[in-house]
């Protein structure tokens, strides 16, 4: 019985991650792409050849990784408010405590210059894949992703 459920582990394991879709699950937030609204869910499959964003299978996007000039992170941090709310009415403690919580939303942008024809767009990536996304992006394209949250504008 052990042998016969090895066996089966060892075809279906494979199988399903031949199954899995490449790439990065990313949220498109705007930019370049007119055929994309915002908050659009994208799959973003990063190559020494070329950068696609797909949508449902088809490609809406592909950049040389040379004509990036530039690529930007940044985060949006804000408490848990309305959850908070929700689940207070049912139980005040933990609606209190769930108030006390952060949640982070991490955005990266890319902005490029393909012989005159410039562009950018900005998306949210995975709070547990955007390190990959930013250092792949970083690896084909040989710039250094930018903190936007370190900057400091001056009116």
């Amino acid at each position: 019985m052990k042998n016969l459920i090895a066996i089966a582990l060892c075809i279906i394991l494979p199988t399903l991650s031949i199954a899995a879709e490449a790439g990065h699950k990313v949220e498109y937030d705007g930019g370049s792409i007119q055929s994309i609204k915002a908050g659009a869910d994208l799959r973003l499959l990063v190559a020494p050849e070329m950068i696609r964003f797909f949508k449902d299978k088809k490609e809406v996007a592909a950049i040389t990784p040379s004509a990036i000039t530039e690529i930007s992170y940044g985060q949006d941090v804000h408490r848990r408010i309305g959850a908070a709310i929700g689940i207070g009415v049912f139980t005040l403690g933990i609606g209190a405590l769930m108030a006390l919580t952060k949640s982070k939303k991490h955005f990266i942008g890319l902005t490029w210059d393909d012989a005159g024809k410039k562009g950018g767009l900005a998306f949210q990536a995975n709070k547990n894949d955007y390190r990959g996304v930013l250092s792949g992006l970083e690896g084909v394209s040989g710039k250094k992703a930018v903190n936007t949250d370190t900057m400091t504008v001056k009116n």
